[in-house]
């Protein structure tokens, strides 16, 4: 798989992108050694940077973590994103015959893995702690991108409950990242001292 064209695809292009990707024979550890485990490198690269290098608001002022407690936040932040995402496509998996859907663990995988591209992209703006939000609105464009994988169809589902499936897909992933938020936010919480700049 070519990389930069497969983000290309999937971020401007991703009605065309879900044709070509769902007839792509590849296994699940070559979509993530590929694809998955470079692209969750962003945010969390950016992350320690912005953390440890830039700095974040707090109410007492502005810190930031030292860089081995920077680069202890991006370490467990991408090993945390990667493992939810890859339950996120065993959950869409799981969930396939509820929605009269065909089970493909490949297929599940690709939704999960692709739709995450405009998060993961959007990354970057982790560099600035203060920017963190834009990523957050760029992965709701990932939303669309997993509406219109469901719509592919990547699982076979019925057009009529493709907008059902996607609901309850979003749920779990959200329940996702609350749990990574709750055991990040967690860890950094009980005795993390930030050092004051």
């Amino acid at each position: 798989m070519d990389l930069i064209p497969r983000i290309q695809g999937i971020l401007l292009k991703p009605k065309e992108e879900w044709v070509k990707i769902k007839e792509e024979s590849i296994t699940i550890s070559q979509l993530f050694t590929s694809y998955a485990v470079i692209l969750a490198a962003i945010p969390a690269i950016a992350q320690f940077i912005g953390y440890g290098l830039v700095g974040f608001s707090r109410p007492l002022g502005w810190a930031r973590y030292g860089i081995g407690r920077a680069f202890f936040y991006g370490i467990l932040s991408y090993i945390l994103t990667l493992a939810s995402v890859y339950i996120f496509g065993l959950v869409i998996n799981l969930l396939a015959p509820s929605f009269s859907s065909k089970q493909d663990n490949v297929n599940a995988m690709k939704l999960a893995v692709y739709a995450m591209t405009p998060a993961w992209v959007a990354g970057i703006f982790y560099l600035v702690p203060l920017l963190g939000f834009l990523a957050i609105i760029a992965s709701l464009y990932g939303i669309y991108i997993l509406y219109l994988g469901f719509a592919a169809p990547l699982m076979d589902t019925p057009k009529e409950k493709v907008v059902t499936y996607l609901v309850v897909s979003i749920v779990v992933y959200v329940v996702l990242w609350i749990i990574v938020a709750v055991i990040l936010g967690g860890i950094f919480a009980a005795g993390v001292v930030t050092r004051a700049i």
